[in-house]
């Protein structure tokens, strides 16, 4: 290949200019994409992540033992949160079934985790009732109530649909409601919403996540 003439030298940088800003960009996209595949960008939950939401930020309701109860009183432990009522003929008792099992496979770590459940029918589900019904599934659950101002007012508040279905008679009624789960991180934040029938691993995964935070 000929030699260029020296007068030619100076011009080199800028005419090869455009390829080493190529080669720069293409290593910048290079670096990008292998910081995103092992940084904290990559998914943590299998559920929904609802980190900052401006909804489900508290409570207040009353335990069956008759304390009052906000989300404070469960700072420190991870909280999961379930609507629903006792006379629910299959969502609600298979959906406290399926977080006994998660508290099963999380092992030790079930001791920094609380299940409440949240009646949406105060007017049958009373605090001895809850009592009977809720720990059935895991003495650890707590079961919450409130009259029926406070249960609209968290039904609100959690964006919680719920609605009267008519029976034979007027004690025989069902409810629908929303089902969905709602978890919060040790220091009291909404963090994760599973949507109804996911499994109990993927339940345990999340709730590991949010306590490995936690330490």
């Amino acid at each position: 290949m000929p030699s260029l003439p020296a007068s030619a030298l100076p011009l080199l940088p800028a005419r090869l200019a455009p390829f080493r800003a190529v080669r720069v960009l293409l290593a910048l996209v290079a670096a990008a994409l292998a910081l995103s595949g092992c940084g904290p960008e990559a998914p943590k939950f299998k559920g929904s992540d609802v980190t900052g939401s401006a909804f489900g930020r508290d409570f207040a309701l009353v335990d069956f033992e008759g304390r009052p109860r906000t989300l404070a009183d469960y700072r420190g432990k991870a909280v999961v949160l379930f609507f629903g009522y006792t006379q629910c003929p299959d969502v609600c008792p298979t959906t406290l079934s399926t977080l006994a099992e998660a508290m099963k496979q999380l092992g030790p770590d079930a001791d920094r985790v609380q299940a409440l459940f949240v009646t949406v029918d105060p007017e049958r589900d009373t605090a001895e009732l809850l009592k009977q019904y809720v720990p059935a599934f895991d003495p650890r659950f707590v079961g919450l109530r409130g009259d029926a101002a406070q249960t609209e007012a968290v039904a609100k508040e959690f964006r919680i649909i719920f609605q009267k279905v008519p029976g034979r008679t007027p004690e025989t009624y069902t409810v629908d409601h929303s089902a969905g789960i709602f978890v919060f991180d040790p220091a009291g934040r909404l963090r994760v919403y599973e949507g109804h029938g996911q499994p109990p691993d993927v339940l345990a995964h999340d709730l590991r996540a949010l306590l490995r935070e936690g330490k």
